[in-house]
């Protein structure tokens, strides 16, 4: 690893501070589960200046207000898994959490850097669109908010300017009878990277039917957003496994208008249809 600058802010204007001025010669690191990595490989570019930003108390804490949830970007991948607020009105993103790398993993990375990083991998962001969160950046000249889903530019590449830090994530709570659900395939049952990951909800009426439904995969399309066009198959409709197989048909099809055929499309193309299905069924508790 090549040397650099390290400063621990103890604050978000310091941490700003030190941004306007290096610009992307700075590199912020919380967790480190990423950044660490990626420095310690043989070609990677080192920054001027490694800006620690885990003293600053501002960006911890998982709350609720006026019916929304507010994660903080220093928020660990376990604290999210365990907190009860999650566990109540946003049950997706706890499954997110608990399923990323191992329990040392969990307890140092946060739900800021899986953002922040961008990786098509990232867990937690799936559930985040599905959630319809908001993101807040903040620079020393102001701060700005936007929907999570337009953050992402492609992989590795967001919206955030050289000098702005995140500071905030926020969503609305689900209702009480909102069914949700998150899952991930991986090469092995523990400690994998995502190679396809879905986040669902579904709300129903009191006839059983679908009266809302959110489905975003992960990893396979070139950025998360929600894939309307399977969502509105389930809407009207009470749960059945056909029905559910027909959501995830729809979801292959649109995975592969964005991609094309390739090598990978042949494993998936089903591959990504029976996780929808199988999410789905998880969500709405289907015995089938």
């Amino acid at each position: 690893m090549k040397p650099f600058e390290y400063i621990s802010a103890k604050t978000i204007n310091e941490a700003t501070e030190v941004l306007k001025v290096l610009q992307s010669e700075a590199r912020i690191i919380a967790g480190g589960t990423d950044v660490l990595i990626e420095l310690r490989r043989p070609n990677a570019k080192t920054p001027q200046t490694i800006i620690d930003i885990t003293s600053i108390d501002e960006l911890r804490g998982i709350s609720e207000s006026n019916g929304s949830i507010i994660l903080k970007p220093l928020a660990t991948h376990t604290e999210i898994q365990k907190s009860n607020i999650i566990k109540k009105y946003a049950g997706l993103l706890g499954e997110a959490a608990s399923v990323i790398g191992a329990p040392q993993i969990r307890n140092r990375g946060t739900v800021g850097g899986n953002v922040m990083n961008a990786a098509t991998c990232a867990d937690t962001v799936p559930a985040l669109v599905a959630l319809g969160a908001d993101v807040t950046l903040q620079s020393v000249a102001a701060a700005r908010t936007m929907p999570i889903v337009d953050f992402f530019i492609k992989p590795y590449k967001t919206q955030a300017n050289p000098d702005e830090i995140l500071t905030e994530i926020k969503f609305q709570k689900l209702p009480r009878y909102a069914k949700s659900s998150f899952i991930k395939l991986g090469r092995r049952n523990a400690l994998s990277i995502s190679r396809l990951s879905v986040a669902t909800i579904l709300l129903y009426n009191d006839a059983g039917k679908i009266i809302e439904a959110r489905i975003v995969p992960g990893a396979a399309l070139p950025v998360w957003q929600r894939v309307t066009e399977a969502e509105q198959i389930l809407i009207g409709e009470k749960p059945s496994t056909k029905l559910f197989e027909a959501a995830g048909k729809k979801v292959s099809e649109v995975m592969i208008s964005f991609t094309g055929r390739r090598w990978s499309t042949e494993y998936k193309e089903p591959v990504i249809g029976a996780l929808v299905r199988r999410a789905l069924e998880k969500a709405s508790n289907y015995n089938y």
